[in-house]
């Protein structure tokens, strides 16, 4: 608030992990700003975190950031356009989970203001605006197709030449868990939010505790388990199924030769299963929960990642109400969605046009970050893969009681351990000592 008002520009790391309260600061903060008559920019990583903001957007969508950024990459606003202008009169801008991304976003970001803003202010980070990341880097980092541990933790924001110039700021207590009325409840929360944390930091002991619980959601590491659950459940439910098959082509702009249209014809396309889109082949039936795949209507919470029960099922159209994030019991109409993958080992562009929808009774870790479940099931059939993933999962939930694990060996019989993974390299950077 200082620097805002001082107009000295900064740049902040609010650093705390799920459930400490990094929403209400948020909000909080972006109430005082504006309350001075002053324009708040909020941002997050993900459309799920974006919801949970005032007039939030996320990062791509309200800075134009590329796709696929480089080290030398721009943001696609112009000097004279609307959103420039928009930049220029911001006098705070927030960036929830943070971590998440590409440090190239945010260097993209930071070039791109400083060429905008200008005069005195275009050798300042960020044009001399005060920004404020926020996340938790035991969570999951940036998505490196292929990459390698030393590929993502050098894309991490705390390995950008930004950070240099970060203050960290940290969220130390648990509000999400401190629910307890008793000093047993209390307990109780103290030990699961501290082994929630030996998680995150790779120094978890084997836990022998079991229970038995009912979830809400299954959280498994890989979209090839997501799919297999989801259509063993859905075999279970006695309703009529309906069947939706997707139409594929190669984008008319790339050039092919015949050859190569034999190679790509609509039935071999059709087989392709990437992530981001819909499969070829769609079976949902009334009453199943299914997950969005596409930023529809942002103001009334359809993003990607936002869940839905399935309502009625039509032959053009799906109609379907929310069931998560604030928008909890509002109606929408899905249409099919010419949908391209973005997906870089693809070698050619095509489009499938289909409902941008997936079952959900199970999702990848990946795709709950950021949300916040009652009960969830924790299914490892094999082990996580990377950064912060076991974290993520067992982070999702309000209360040990809320968590189910089941943990499988090569031969698909249950065991009482598995393998963590975490960059240390990461939070040494952070100098990470929280405890509850």
């Amino acid at each position: 608030m200082d620097a805002v008002q001082a107009h000295s520009g900064g740049i902040f790391f609010l650093y705390g992990y799920g459930g400490t309260g990094k929403t209400f600061v948020w909000n909080t903060l972006s109430t005082a700003v504006r309350r001075k008559g002053n324009i708040v920019l909020n941002v997050a990583s993900s459309g799920i975190a974006a919801l949970l903001l005032p007039g939030g957007r996320t990062a791509h969508s309200r800075f134009a950031i590329p796709l696929n950024p480089m080290e030398d990459s721009i943001c696609n606003i112009s000097a004279d356009s609307p959103l420039a202008d928009l930049i220029r009169e911001a006098r705070l801008i927030i960036w929830d989970e943070a971590p998440m991304m590409h440090k190239h976003c945010f260097e993209a970001l930071d070039r791109t203001m400083k060429d905008i803003i200008g005069g005195s202010n275009s050798n300042k980070p960020f044009g001399g605006k005060v920004v404020v990341f926020g996340g938790d880097f035991r969570q999951i980092l940036p998505v490196i197709p292929a990459g390698n541990r030393e590929e993502i933790v050098n894309a991490s924001l705390n390995h950008s030449f930004l950070w240099d110039k970060c203050k960290v700021l940290k969220l130390t207590k648990n509000m999400r868990l401190h629910s307890g009325q008793t000093e047993q409840d209390k307990e109780e929360i103290k030990k699961f939010v501290n082994w929630i944390l030996t998680v995150g930091k790779g120094t978890a002991e084997h836990l022998n505790e079991k229970g038995y619980f009912e979830d809400k959601a299954i959280l498994v590491p890989t979209n090839e388990e997501v799919d297999s659950i989801n259509e063993y459940v859905l075999s279970k439910i006695k309703s009529d199924e309906h069947t939706y098959f997707s139409s594929d082509s190669v984008c008319p702009s790339e050039f092919i030769d015949e050859f190569q249209q034999s190679l790509y014809a609509p039935e071999i396309l059709n087989g392709f299963k990437v992530s981001g889109i819909p499969n070829h082949k769609l079976v949902l039936k009334e009453g199943v929960p299914v997950m969005l795949l596409r930023n529809i209507d942002h103001r009334n919470g359809l993003c990607n990642g936002t869940r839905l029960r399935v309502t009625r099922l039509g032959k053009h159209v799906i109609e379907a109400e929310v069931i998560s994030g604030n928008n909890i019991g509002y109606k929408t109409y899905i249409p099919r969605m010419k949908l391209i993958p973005s997906d870089q080992r693809i070698p050619f562009k095509f489009h499938r046009r289909q409902f941008p929808l997936v079952v959900s009774f199970a999702m990848t870790i990946n795709k709950s970050q950021g949300q916040s479940l009652s009960t969830v099931g924790l299914y490892l059939q094999r082990p996580v893969f990377t950064h912060g993933e076991l974290y993520v999962a067992i982070s999702r939930v309000k209360s040990k009681k809320g968590l189910k694990v089941l943990i499988c060996d090569k031969d698909g019989k249950p065991k009482s351990n598995t393998t963590n993974v975490v960059y240390k390299e990461v939070l040494q950077k952070m100098n990470d000592d929280t405890s509850f």
